[in-house]
């Protein structure tokens, strides 16, 4: 396994996008190490540095689907003023998808409903694709993401009105 050029720029834009400041990445003998704004090196780190990119021990084609995993969800009171909604937020950090395909039918749509196992969209992360489940019933009210958008961990998908 090689890192292209276009992998070490989509693992720079992942790291600029996120609130982490360095990144490490060990793949079939390759070790990556990227630091955020000239983190000095010879320094230990005070905690444990997260890494928000994990490499599978094969490659995976693009269109495999891991397990779904279920978004994250927040009661607290919103920007939009409706305190009865509730947060879909992202997992993990990477490329948000909101239909299986380009061109596809969106996985939701404002004033579609979801239950807890409706894929909401999917995450990708290295050329996994994640699946993004709503985690909450209710009618999607509004959608904060476009397809393409780079999303960081915890970030607000969309909001749902729960029934």
């Amino acid at each position: 396994m090689s890192f292209s050029h276009e992998d070490v720029q989509r693992l720079l834009q992942l790291l600029d996008s996120s609130h982490f400041d360095e990144l490490h990445l060990e793949a079939d003998g390759i070790k990556l190490s990227l630091r955020r704004g000239g983190a000095m090196a010879g320094l230990a780190p005070k905690a444990p540095v997260a890494t928000p990119v994990t490499a599978a021990s094969a490659p995976l084609p693009p269109s495999t689907l891991a397990t779904p995993s279920t978004a994250s969800i927040a009661a607290a009171p919103q920007t939009s003023g409706d305190a009865s909604l509730l947060d879909v937020r992202a997992p993990m950090l990477g490329t948000f998808f909101g239909a299986p395909k380009p061109g596809a039918e969106p996985f939701v749509a404002v004033g579609g409903r979801v239950d807890a196992n409706t894929a909401v969209g999917i995450i990708e992360v290295m050329k996994l694709m994640n699946s993004i489940s709503a985690g909450v019933e209710g009618v999607v009210v509004e959608v904060l993401v476009r397809d393409g958008d780079l999303v960081e961990f915890d970030q607000v998908l969309m909001r749902v009105r729960p029934v």
